[in-house]
Order: C-alpha cells, then structure tokens, then sequence
C-alpha cells in the first residue's frame, strides 16, 4: 500500500522564512503537484516526529541546516488530479544556516527566495495553506 495514494498520507512542510521577510519555495518535479512552487517538505515517515521529518526533508532538499521550527498549520488535501490524499503537518522555520542550493535535482528543478505577497506561479496547494495561514500569523 502506498501513502497518499491508496490510503491517506502524513506529510510535512516547512516555510524557511529570512529575516527580510523572503521565503524559500522549491519547484516540484514529481507529483503530486509536480511543477509547482512548494515548501521543502515530504512524507512523515514511520516513528518519525514530524517536526523531525519537516527539518530532515528541507535540510535534504535545500542542503540548508535548519534549527528551531514551530507549528504553523495542519492541512488536509484531496489532490483529485493527482489522486492523492494528504494530511501535512506545516511548520516555520527562522533559525537556519547556508546557502539554499538544488541538492535533489531528481525530484526539484529549482529553488529560490520569493516575497510571499507575491510568490511565482503556478503554487502548490500546501505552499498557498501554509502562506495564508503565515498572512494570517504575520
């Protein structure tokens, strides 16, 4: 059985916010959503806090060292054209350190820093929760 596909999956994402206000978004090659802005994030794995897993998959994928993170959110999203069903843990992240640079270019094909008043097009649905609830935080 397959997380998110044949039964609901446990996600996580993490909005790495600079003191500037910029946030990091990655463009997804993969579904689901492939080809849209996202949060570094991925699948809670078994016995894995989330929290954990959040920091684990944006230090994977932006090759950032991440400390401290805080709930930001929880979603629940129903992917119809991907057909998958995700639950996603969201977290912030302000305490970092590096550089962001493309470590998995089998899974993204960029990653940079975007105002989140006006972040690039197309957005995943889980970036567009987790930026209106940080709108909402602000």
């Amino acid at each position: 059985m397959k997380s998110g596909v044949d039964l609901p999956g446990v996600g996580c994402g993490l909005v790495i916010r600079r003191a500037d206000g910029r946030i990091l978004l990655c463009r997804r090659m993969k579904p689901p959503e492939a080809g849209r802005w996202s949060i570094p994030g991925g699948k809670v794995d078994a016995m894995e806090p989330s929290a954990q897993a959040a920091r684990r998959e944006a230090e994977e994928e932006t090759g950032l060292r991440i400390g401290a993170v805080d709930l930001l959110c929880v979603t629940e999203e129903i992917l119809t054209a991907d057909g998958q069903h995700w639950v996603s843990l969201m977290y912030l992240a302000r305490d970092f350190e590096g550089e962001p640079r493309l470590t998995e270019p089998d899974k993204l094909s960029a990653v940079d820093w975007f105002d989140p008043a006006d972040p690039p097009q197309p957005l995943s649905v889980f970036a567009a929760r987790a930026l209106e609830t940080l709108g909402d935080a602000g």
